[in-house]
């Protein structure tokens, strides 16, 4: 999940948000109980859902096996197939989600939404791409993710701390578009690429304030990025530009919610919230939070291309690596590797 105020949640936090609707309880990231992003629910039930957060998605996970009961989890696609097994969730009756056929199909893919049992809702999504300084760092220079290899910028690069966002970036950079189906060989070539790059970086940044200020003091040139520092840097004035057309391409990572199984709450108002989170009403207040909305039709209806692009999420004619569900082994795998990378092995 990328959200400004997501990462800088130390702890998981078991507290429940107050006077909200307590036949619902939404497990998720600090900032998504914002009432803009789900009226449909607070038209419907005079309130928003409670909300219990948590710092990040491996700490919920440990959360529910502990027994804590909610009713619906926000987790991005690297984590579907490891809750999907863990037999913690169950399946979402899709016909019960009106926007489910106005879903974009690039952000389901086939171990989502055409599975039998569809585990995982996508509801909003994002680009990780290059940020640059552009007073600074010619354009032709960032035309190839090759730029985190140029000795010219050694010292001056940062990655996001954070194994998703760093194996797409070095699969794509090796040719790999597609990470469901990697090869072993595939694989080895991301890591060695990340192992080579590494000792060009300046850091592992943690979150999009630290990214700024690294960026805005001058301090890194360039760095791999989630789309949400672009708009913010240009709302402060700061230079920045944001290339996602590399001769490689570019990544998309996405979010979505789960049915956990063993929740307490009334089932309906867990369908009314994705319904409420998915409807039109929320396509702009996500987009001013960063995030484009899953519900296509309603996106390319109300926002135009311009505003997406201002946003970092426009349409593009480079491959794109989605960040979609891998096998748990293979998840696991990288997180080992990408640990072993940052020590410097």
């Amino acid at each position: 999940m990328k959200f400004t105020l997501f990462l800088g949640a130390t702890s998981l936090l078991a507290t429940v948000a107050a006077a909200q609707d307590g036949d619902l309880l939404v497990l998720d990231y600090p900032g998504f109980e914002n009432p803009a992003f789900h009226v449909g629910y607070v038209d419907a039930h005079g309130d928003s859902p409670s909300f219990s957060f948590f710092g990040d998605e491996d700490e919920a996970f440990q959360k529910i096996r502990s027994g804590f009961q909610a009713d619906v989890a926000h987790i991005c696609a690297g984590s579907v197939t490891k809750w999907t097994e863990s037999g913690i969730i169950e399946p979402w009756d899709t016909s019960k989600i009106s926007a489910f056929s106005d879903l974009d199909s690039n952000l389901t893919g086939t171990n989502v939404a055409a599975a039998s049992d569809v585990f995982w809702i996508p509801t909003d999504f994002g680009s990780t791409a290059i940020a640059y300084n552009p007073d600074e760092v010619p354009a032709a220079d960032v035309a190839s993710l090759d730029v985190f290899k140029n000795p010219a910028y050694a010292g001056r690069l940062t990655l996001p701390d954070n194994v998703d966002d760093a194996y797409a970036l070095a699969y794509l950079a090796t040719g790999v578009a597609n990470w469901t189906n990697a090869t072993d060989e595939e694989f080895e070539a991301a890591s060695n690429w990340l192992r080579e790059v590494h000792p060009n970086l300046r850091t592992y940044w943690v979150d999009p304030a630290e990214l700024a200020q690294l960026l805005s003091s001058g301090e890194v040139l360039i760095s791999w990025a989630w789309n949400e520092t672009y708009p913010a840097m240009v709302d402060e004035g700061r230079p920045i530009a944001f290339q996602r057309e590399t001769t490689e391409g570019s990544s998309l990572w996405l979010c979505g919610y789960v049915n956990l199984k063993d929740g307490q709450g009334i089932e309906d108002k867990a369908y009314d919230y994705m319904n409420a989170i998915l409807a039109p009403s929320s396509v702009l207040p996500l987009l001013e939070a960063g995030f484009g909305s899953s519900n296509k039709v309603a996106l390319n209806d109300q926002v135009s291309p311009e505003d997406l692009a201002a946003s970092g999420l426009e349409p593009i004619s480079v491959p794109i690596l989605a960040q979609l569900p891998m096998s748990n082994e293979a998840r696991e795998r990288q997180a080992e590797t990408f640990e072993l990378i940052k020590a410097g092995f």
